[in-house]
């Protein structure tokens, strides 16, 4: 099986109170009660509330049947279990559901008959509601009727912190207006307002909290800040750019590209692990560390390489040539085998990390470690680089290594500054082409 099929819900029943001090009314038709506040029927919720009143703060427990996959065993390998009919229970108020539908007209009139905002049996206020659907009307609403904007759920989460997508941008402004804490943690991951905004690529909202004093450099649980954070989020191309853009307003408001987690990673070694070469590019401009080195000894570099193959869309071999025109240190020549098992299949890579030095000995257990396919696929290529076997580079590409030598780190900004044709630019510059020489 390769998908699993998501959960079958039963029938929904809605039973009565469990809150003593807010009884239901013995005659009240809590069904219908439920139904108008769902559809936002508020012509039957007012005849409701004026005969039961009383009732706008009871407590619904709506319970189901879910059948839910159930593993065999946590250390099993692979999907092993069962489906298993899984009793759930739920509490919510009146002004929570009105709230998470986004009923405004339902939730002012459930207000008016002081209904109270921060009551939370189900673990989530009616402000966590409202925030989480984006309904930015009732966040207002909930707000002025003195809704607590740093109430945290049973998950350890405020308001902002489910402000997660470009809807939630009027609620995140109407939160911080009322007092919401832009530094206020979360519990378990101790995430802040910011971490969440760089973690979803939200650039106005991260915009927002740094105005109303966001602390740049604040480390969550993991020691990650919301830059660490973003360029570890920068998997797609799709939503690079978004990512790019948080991360050039966080570096603009001081934070340090050169932070680590508490893998001792930092922004530029997840940068690479996503092959995000505009992130890539960027965080070298503002002095990243092109060397840096995590708790498992690996480097940028070793980053981009472990992930080639699986990024390929991605034109990881920018990122290779980047690197190596800001001054990356080389692969080891005798560890160029496990770069070909790696990264075969973007040949792009191959030329590029060969032509950084100006002569390597070339293994005949090389052409072992690619796949036959993968050699049949790039034959050109491959075909010129056993060529080189026991011979001499051209002098050429020795000249080209000369002038690598001398530029050093500064390679990606003295060499465009040459006045040489731009094909030749290109060359120094390790451009591949193809073909090795």
């Amino acid at each position: 099986m390769d998908e699993l099929p998501g959960p079958v819900t039963e029938k929904l029943q809605i039973l009565s109170t469990v809150e003593s001090e807010h009884p239901v009314t013995a005659h009240m038709p809590a069904d219908k009660y439920y139904s108008a506040l769902v559809t936002g029927d508020l012509r039957n919720l007012k005849v409701l509330t004026d005969k039961y009143y009383e009732d706008v703060n009871l407590i619904f427990e709506i319970c189901k049947n879910e059948l839910e996959w159930q593993v065999n065993s946590q250390g099993s390998y692979g999907l092993s279990g069962l489906w298993s009919l899984e009793y759930k229970r739920e509490l919510t108020t009146p002004l929570c559901i009105t709230a998470s539908h986004g009923h405004t007209t339902c939730l002012r009139h459930l207000l008016f008959w002081r209904a109270d905002p921060n009551m939370a049996p189900g673990g989530q206020s009616a402000l966590h509601e409202a925030c989480l659907g984006g309904h930015t009307d009732c966040v207002e609403l909930l707000l002025e009727h003195r809704a607590n904007p740093n109430l945290l759920s049973d998950q350890g989460l405020a308001p902002l912190h489910l402000c997660t997508n470009p809807n939630t941008l009027g609620c995140a402004k109407l939160l911080v207006k009322y007092g919401a804490m832009v530094d206020l943690p979360s519990e378990e991951r101790q995430e802040t307002p910011l971490h969440i905004a760089a973690k979803h690529g939200l650039y106005d909202h991260a915009l927002l909290y740094l105005r109303y004093g966001a602390s740049v450099d604040r480390k969550n649980s993991q020691k990650e800040t919301a830059l660490s954070v973003s360029c570890g989020q920068a998997k797609e191309q799709a939503t690079q750019e978004s990512y790019l853009r948080v991360c050039q307003l966080l570096v603009m408001y001081g934070a340090d590209v050169n932070t680590t987690d508490e893998e001792e990673k930092s922004p530029l070694h997840k940068a690479c692990k996503n092959a995000s070469h505009s992130l890539v590019q960027f965080l070298l401009q503002n002095k990243a560390d092109v060397n840096a080195i995590d708790y498992n000894g690996a480097s940028p570099m070793s980053c981009i390489l472990q992930t080639a193959a699986f990024k390929q869309q991605l034109r990881p071999h920018l990122t290779v040539q980047t690197l190596l025109n800001h001054g990356s240190q080389k692969i080891w020549p005798m560890a160029f085998g496990k770069v070909l098992r790696s990264c075969a299949s973007v040949p792009e890579i191959i030329e590029i990390l060969f032509n950084s030095y100006s002569q390597a000995p070339i293994s005949e257990q090389w052409q072992e470690a690619i796949p036959e396919e993968t050699f049949q696929m790039h034959l050109p290529f491959y075909e010129s680089f056993f060529m080189l076997s026991c011979t001499p580079r051209c002098l050429q590409h020795l000249c080209r290594c000369a002038i690598r030598k001398k530029f050093g780190s500064k390679c990606h900004c003295l060499i465009p500054l040459l006045p040489v044709p731009k094909p030749l630019k290109n060359y120094l510059l390790l451009e591949p082409e193809g073909i090795l020489l």
